[in-house]
């Protein structure tokens, strides 16, 4: 597979719709994601990521916009954030994004938001990129109104 060219795959009511630019280095999966068969619907994903690493932007945004996944799909998005911590380049920057309800997002404290982000990047490992998390609170529009990054 190819990562220079994107990947665009519209969103249906089992999967997250997927928007995959390597221009400008946004990686937005955003939606459900409970699909019947996770591996054909993810290692397309994991594909064009392993190549998208081989000549990755300056800094790479991955923007985790699910309102639901399943426990399959966290098996995939861990393998993808992992797959991107392998930037092999110094200076280089991985921003994670995820995004709550702003009602989550304020119920939340900011050690659960670290558990939940050290989720996902627990099993990274040494990377010689920068990593950065941010959390985003969102109103029903999508539109966000909190934010708090999160160093790694």
């Amino acid at each position: 597979m190819d990562a220079r060219k994107d990947i665009f795959i519209e969103k249906t009511s089992k999967t997250p719709e997927v928007d995959f630019n390597f221009t400008t280095g946004e990686l937005v999966l955003t939606g459900v994601s409970i699909p019947e068969n996770a591996a054909k619907f993810y290692e397309p994903l994991i594909a064009w990521t392993a190549e998208y690493i081989k000549s990755p932007r300056h800094t790479t945004n991955f923007r985790l916009n699910l309102e639901y996944y399943n426990s399959a799909s966290s098996l995939w998005l861990a393998k993808m954030v992992k797959l991107l911590g392998a930037i092999d380049q110094d200076g280089y920057i991985l921003f994670i994004h995820v995004y709550f309800s702003s009602d989550d997002y304020d119920d939340m404290e900011m050690d659960e938001i670290k558990d939940f982000i050290g989720s996902l990047v627990e099993n990274i490992g040494n990377t010689t990129i920068s990593i950065g998390v941010k959390a985003h609170g969102t109103v029903d529009n999508g539109k966000v109104i909190k934010e708090s990054t999160i160093l790694f």
